[in-house]
């Protein structure tokens, strides 16, 4: 849909983006769909101690959370667009709002896993439907500056979760399991207040066009774009939010202050550049986005091992920033506009299980790294997989395979 119809005020000309209504639903979606993990990591060690477990078992508070994006992504999002966007949304709401909060209610730890597990079925279609209902509701530019603006907010929900969960768990390592609770909220609002911007075909055939939908996703540009946002996510989780904390520790003694302040200014330099997308848009082409957004990436991590004071890292950590808010806005307008409508939300839940893969992979790979080379050969590796990228988008991400 590219008329914008359903918005309460993305169609009217030169109508703000942050009035629509849906929008704002929208953006809410956007909070949750990274509350999951940021919110209550702050609280691991307690749970740990509390429960007599190790870091490792621990851990899996993570991972049964990620795992079920790998496999039911797609499957909501042919749900999604067989029979609408509401109607998957609100259930993922309410149960990530149910099953999360309910791990506040619970002290025996095979419960809390299995309700981590269903609280992440419920957000497996959250980061694919939020982009799907921007390309619903919006197009060309304002699909831009709407990517830019939701980017942003992701930022600030990144940056700003650690330190709500961390200041809850100072009352205890329950409270900040209590804050999915949100999720029933903006599944209420989504509830009475969102429109269907879609509406599914009557003709089951039209609804999934499996020969539009497969040559959409094997074009060469989306291939690509995928396995940018699957790098992407292997820098971010692998070099910079895995290890630069280790490093900042082994370096230079930093306190989890001084680490969670460096994750904040990266978080906080995303979100600005990302709500100026529509900017940066005007002057700059998508692939000269992305290319400087791994110019960047490389640019920091490189910037980190010459630094020579703690307070110093903060600022290879707003270059990644910078970096990100290029990157991830672009990346999903490319994909929205690629996708074909009657099946944008089974198309764009590629991109989230490209993610999770980016998620899964950086840790592990990282760690590989780390283990045969130490941490130091972190960095360096994370820099020359960005130039890699930045390789490949200029030999195959051509000006005829840009959207306009």
């Amino acid at each position: 849909m590219e008329t914008g119809k359903g918005s309460t005020s993305s169609g009217i000309p030169g109508g703000s983006i942050l009035k629509d209504r849906n929008f704002r639903i929208v953006l809410g979606v956007t909070l949750m769909s990274v509350l999951g993990v940021a919110s209550v990591t702050p609280t691991f060690p307690e749970i740990s101690l509390r429960m007599g477990l190790s870091a490792a078992r621990t851990a899996l508070l993570v991972s049964v959370f990620t795992i079920p994006g790998l496999f039911f992504t797609p499957f909501l999002g042919l749900l999604a667009d067989r029979y609408g966007r509401k109607r998957v949304l609100v259930p993922c709401l309410f149960l990530f709002g149910v099953a999360g909060g309910g791990c506040a209610l619970v002290s025996n730890f095979p419960t809390l896993l299995l309700l981590r597990f269903l609280q992440g079925t419920g957000a497996s279609a959250l980061n694919s439907l939020n982009v799907t209902l921007i390309g619903d509701f919006f197009p060309g530019k304002k699909r831009s500056e709407a990517m830019g603006y939701n980017a942003s907010v992701l930022g600030i929900g990144t940056a700003s979760y650690p330190a709500l969960g961390g200041l809850l768990a100072t009352f205890g390592w329950r409270y900040p399991f209590a804050l999915a609770f949100s999720g029933v909220f903006i599944g209420i609002w989504a509830l009475f207040g969102l429109e269907e911007g879609y509406k599914p075909e009557k003709d089951a055939e039209k609804r999934l066009d499996i020969h539009r939908l497969r040559s959409a996703v094997f074009q060469r540009t989306t291939l690509l774009l995928l396995g940018t946002s699957v790098m992407t996510f292997v820098i971010l989780y692998g070099a910079f939010f895995t290890y630069l904390p280790f490093f900042l520790t082994e370096r230079y003694g930093a306190s989890p202050l001084h680490v969670g302040l460096v994750a904040a200014a990266m978080s906080l330099a995303n979100a600005v550049t990302a709500s100026r997308s529509r900017i940066l848009a005007e002057h700059l082409s998508e692939r000269c986005r992305l290319v400087a957004a791994f110019f960047l990436y490389a640019g920091a991590l490189a910037l980190l091992l010459a630094i020579p004071s703690c307070c110093g890292t903060v600022l290879p950590a707003v270059l990644f920033g910078i970096g990100q808010g290029l990157n991830m806005p672009t990346l999903l307008t490319m994909l929205a506009e690629l996708a074909p409508e009657e099946n944008r939300a089974v198309f764009l839940s590629l991109n989230s299980m490209s993610l999770r893969l980016g998620q899964t992979l950086g840790p592990l790979i990282m760690g590989g790294v780390f283990s045969l080379f130490g941490i130091e050969a972190v960095f360096v590796f994370g820099a020359v997989l960005a130039l890699v990228m930045v390789t490949f988008l200029c030999a195959f991400l051509g000006k005829s395979n840009i959207v306009s």
